[in-house]
């Protein structure tokens, strides 16, 4: 279904919130059902009072972090050396290096890629990403705009372009590229999760939710669809349902802070004192100081030191 954006009160700025490691491009474009591309949105919402948590990342991870090892590196560079003309294993690297956070490496490996094969469509989109992560905008939007010259049916290309548009605060053409993603792969998740922080963004809480819903139907063992979901029950008045994903949200990512933190607001705002106190427990013992769970532990009259029940 293609949805339009209702404008409720001003447009946000589109800046996303800060990204993580799992924003990352991958090492094998195409053919990963949800591709290279992750997400990233600060989630400012009206949640009410004190409670809100704002700004935290989003991000969708399908492949392994040990993708980034430096046993893989080694392996890759190995085969670059006895196969110099190789875009494939150029492009392979330069994800892993991605991966890793070592983006201008990266970029050398993409640049050699695209040098070795000018129609490398998978190696354009995951130099965007690398691009986009180092704040080059829109030097990203030609890389994807590239991309779909080359292969107008890659759905992960119109993710990307629509978070890059998201990131410059052009929500309309994003949102266009995200329904163009589904309508080419309804089976790609990131294009319903994206989708749904936008409508989330816009308060059209509903539309956000089905969207979620659809994400996690397709790709369950991540937690932020259940936390954005979580975030947007919540802001819809039902902490209960908000509870049940964080539950989820934490059993699928037990070192999540975002998670156990959202998960002590819906337990504090189903006055559940104990199981929020040690929510909130739970992430600073995961980061310490981290605001948002310092604000909710003290609300709610936690103690430290103390020993909280956090199932039952």
């Amino acid at each position: 279904m293609v949805r339009r954006l209702q404008t409720v009160g001003r447009w946000p700025s589109g800046a996303g919130a800060p990204r993580t490691q799992a924003d990352r491009p991958s090492d094998d474009g195409r053919r990963a059902s949800t591709g290279p591309l992750l997400a990233t949105l600060a989630l400012a919402l009206a949640l009410g009072g004190c409670s809100t948590i704002a700004n935290m990342p989003s991000t969708m991870v399908d492949d392994s972090a040990s993708a980034a090892s430096p046993a893989n590196l080694a392996s890759l560079t190995e085969v670059l050396a006895k196969n110099p003309n190789d875009p494939q294993a150029y492009n392979m690297r330069g994800s892993v290096l991605g991966q890793s956070g070592r983006y201008q490496e990266a970029l050398a490996d993409f640049d050699k890629a695209i040098a070795i094969d000018p129609n490398y469509a998978q190696a354009y989109a995951n130099r965007a990403l690398a691009r986009r992560q180092t704040g080059q905008i829109d030097l990203a939007l030609a890389d994807y705009e590239r991309a779909l010259q080359i292969d107008p049916g890659y759905a992960v290309a119109y993710v990307g372009r629509g978070m890059t548009y998201r990131d410059k605060g052009e929500l309309l053409r994003a949102l266009q590229d995200f329904n163009k993603a589904i309508q080419i792969r309804p089976d790609n998740a990131q294009a319903y999760y994206n989708r749904g922080l936008l409508y989330q963004s816009q308060r059209q809480h509903q539309y956000a939710i089905d969207d979620f819903s659809t994400a996690i139907g397709l790709s369950h063992q991540q937690a932020e669809p259940f936390i954005a979901r979580a975030l947007s029950y919540l802001a819809a008045g039902d902490a209960k349902a908000a509870a049940g994903d964080l539950d989820d949200a934490v059993e699928v990512e037990p070192e999540n802070v975002q998670a156990w933190t959202s998960r002590g607001l819906a337990y504090e705002r189903l006055n559940d004192k104990e199981k929020a106190a040690g929510s909130y427990a739970r992430a600073l013992a995961l980061r310490q100081g981290y605001g948002p769970a310092v604000a909710g532990f003290k609300r709610v009259g936690g103690e430290p030191g103390k020993s909280y029940t956090t199932f039952n």
